[in-house]
Order: structure tokens, then sequence, then C-alpha cells
């Protein structure tokens, strides 16, 4: 949902709309001709299903349902059927003793928050100030479950194991986002998450992951997902962001956590008749995405590097790849240019030379006026590309981006 705090780092209802994360105006122009951009590209690093219309959206899940379960069973009614076969995947994927659909991520995490502050006693929540509770749901946690949070670092990036073992304030729950979205989707390593859970562990609190990105850790960790679930006490995993589903997300623990979750998601609202085409795109989505993820993030190193050498030789005077290399498929770029110059660069080269090679725009946080960042995503579209494909097509945005300047 694209809400004040979206608009606080930067970006509008239909700018988040673009990346995936926001509301769309369908009467607004110059979104429509964004879209109309992405979607008509020939060649692009990713591509969102929202680059579908409703039509071929359907066309796909017609496609592929078939391939993930029996069409001929009778359909889901308040989470049996296809939810609970999806449910029971989850579980398997993760390495948990069950899993709980939800229809969003939201709710997966008021909730499991709100049972584990039952459980220690305690209503405080430790988490990072740029997490998605505390940047993008409006204040839900304190105005909906009365829970109450600090942060035991607002450094851009989540917090060390000495940060948490000194923090001054007591907390029952440790929650971290994995990857760190708003800071660039970036990671710890492995050793260095170990050793946080570890001091978490010394507090008697117990930890919750937010791992709405989860599937596309396994590379940086060097780990495969049920080792890395093993260090929470319990996880939340989306399936429409990395997996390209249409919407819902999983909570995922021990039985009897997520008995618990059950009968809040009901209070919460969560219990819904019917909701099979989500789980039927989730279900494909395992299975379409989760074996390429490391593919993905590999190129993304590709991609990442080629940018960089591609703005040093230029004469842009100051750019930034973060991280780099990407902890994930996903990294930011930064310039010293305003967000719509940029925005308007990128989408006259989509529509001028078939090209995207980046999306919408937005003036970065924190920072003086003028300089912007964009989030790069690299899918299944972008294996193809080369380091010269990468270079070409940033001169071509670059020599727009000049030319916007000028005007």
């Amino acid at each position: 949902m694209a809400d004040m705090n979206e608009q606080a780092h930067g970006r509008t209802a239909d700018e988040a709309a673009d990346s995936g994360d926001g509301q769309r105006d369908e009467d607004d122009a110059p979104t429509l001709r964004r879209l109309a951009a992405w979607r008509q590209a020939g060649r692009t690093l990713h591509r969102s299903p929202l680059d579908r219309s409703l039509g071929e959206q359907l066309e796909v899940l017609a496609a592929e349902a078939g391939t993930v379960t029996d069409l001929d069973r009778p359909g889901d009614i308040y989470g049996n059927g296809v939810v609970t076969e999806l449910e029971q995947r989850i579980a398997e994927v993760l390495g948990t003793e069950a899993a709980a659909f939800f229809p969003t991520g939201t709710m997966a995490q008021q909730v499991a928050l709100r049972c584990w502050a039952g459980r220690t006693g305690s209503p405080t929540v430790a988490l990072h100030p740029l997490a998605h509770p505390e940047a993008h749901e409006r204040g839900a946690l304190g105005a909906v479950s009365g829970l109450r949070t600090v942060h035991p670092t607002s450094a851009p990036r989540l917090p060390t194991a000495d940060e948490i073992r000194d923090f001054e304030e007591p907390f029952g729950t440790l929650m971290l986002e994995l990857p760190l979205r708003d800071a660039g989707f970036v990671l710890p390593t492995w050793e260095e998450l170990e050793a946080v859970v570890a001091a978490a562990r010394e507090r008697d609190a117990v930890v919750h992951f937010d791992g709405a990105r989860l599937w596309e850790c396994t590379t940086r960790f060097g780990r495969e997902l049920p080792e890395i679930v093993a260090l929470a006490d319990s996880v939340y995993v989306s399936f429409y962001k990395t997996l390209g589903g249409i919407s819902g997300a999983a909570l995922a623990g021990s039985a009897s956590l997520i008995d618990e979750a059950r009968t809040w998601r009901h209070r919460y609202g969560g219990q819904l008749f019917q909701q099979f085409p989500a789980a039927l795109s989730a279900l494909s989505g395992l299975d379409r995405e989760l074996p390429k993820l490391p593919s993905y993030v590999a190129q993304a190193r590709l991609v990442a590097a080629a940018l960089a050498e591609g703005f040093a030789e230029s004469a842009t005077g100051w750019s930034r790849v973060h991280p780099e290399p990407p902890h994930t498929h996903q990294f930011q770029v930064w310039l010293p240019y305003g967000a719509d110059v940029l925005t308007e660069a990128a989408v006259r080269q989509a529509e001028e030379t078939g090209v995207s090679l980046f999306r919408s725009w937005y003036p970065a946080p924190a920072a003086p006026p003028g300089l912007s960042l964009t989030e790069v995503t690299v899918g299944a579209e972008g294996l193809e590309w080369t380091a010269a494909d990468v270079k070409a097509a940033l001169d071509e945005f670059l020599k727009r981006v000049a030319e916007g300047i000028r005007r």
C-alpha cells in the first residue's frame, strides 16, 4: 500500500505501483504512459506481473494452474483444499512444523508479533526503523495490536550482535527484515546473522524473520532455506514480491504457534471464503521462480558491475550502485538528478528504443534535493544481458538524461 510513509520516501502512489508496491490510478495519464512503455519494451531486466493486463494475468494463471494441482478437485472453502496444499508445501520448503496462509504480509506479521507478545509477556518489539512495519504500515503495530517498537540501530543495515546485546531497553521479540529493502536490499553475512540471533537469545528474546524476500537470500548466506529459517522462532514469506503471485503470504513456525495464529487470523478478518487464485499463483511461483533465483542473483552482480563501470566511464560525475556487489537480485542506483528527469529518461528510452533499463526514480530520503534513486530487479528476462548490453543501454539512458536537463 502506498501511504504517507511511501511519500516520505519519495514514492507517490502511482510510482509505487510501477514496482509492485502501491495502488495505481487508472485515470492518471503519466502512470498509464509509464506502464505502456514498460509493457511494450522488447528488452528489460525484469518483467513485473503488473506489466500484464487483467486478461493476460488470467491467461497465465489458467495455463499454469493445471501444472500445480488437480483442477477437477472442489474449490477451497475457508482455507481448505488448495490453500491447505500450499500451506503444507511452504512448511516443507522452509522446514517448519506448520504454516498458515494469510491474505497479506502485514496481517501475517501483526499476528506473529501479537502472538509472541502474549507468549513472552512483553509488548516490545525491537526492529529497524526502515523495516516495513515502521516505514509502510501507518503505525499498525501500535494502533492495532498495542505493541511498542524500539530501534537498536538506525544505521542503514541490520543491527549487529553488540548492538542487540548492549541495547538499553528490554524487548521480547527481535524482528529482522531479510533483506532490509529500504536500505538497499542489504543482508548481513551468515556469521553476523548467527551472532545477532545468539545475542537476542542471551536476552531471552524470540526472533521473527520478516522474510518477504527471504527466497533470494540463500546465495548470500550460502545456506538453504530450512537452515536459514531454523535460526528464527517464526518467519513470514510473501508470494507476490519475488515469486510473482497474485497476492498473499504465509507465516511459518511451530505447530502450536501456527494454531494460535490461525485464531488471530480469523479475528483480524483474514479467514476469507475462497482464495484459490492466490494459492494457485503462489504454487506456480514456487515451481517457476524458486529454482532460478541463484541465477538471478549472479546476473544482478554482473549488471551492477557493468553499471558501475559505465557510470565511471561517463560524464555523470557522481553515481552509486548499492550494495556493490548486490546481496540479492535487487539493488539501488543513485544519481544526482531530479527524479522527474530520470523517470522521463527511462520512459523515453523504453518508448524510443524498446529497451527498459530503469523504471521509476524517487527523491532520495534524508538527502539534499536533486539526489534520486531507483531499485533495479534482475529476473528471467535479464539473464540474456551481457555487460556490453548493460553499458550500451546505460549510454542511451544517460543521453536522454542530458537532453532532459538541457530543457
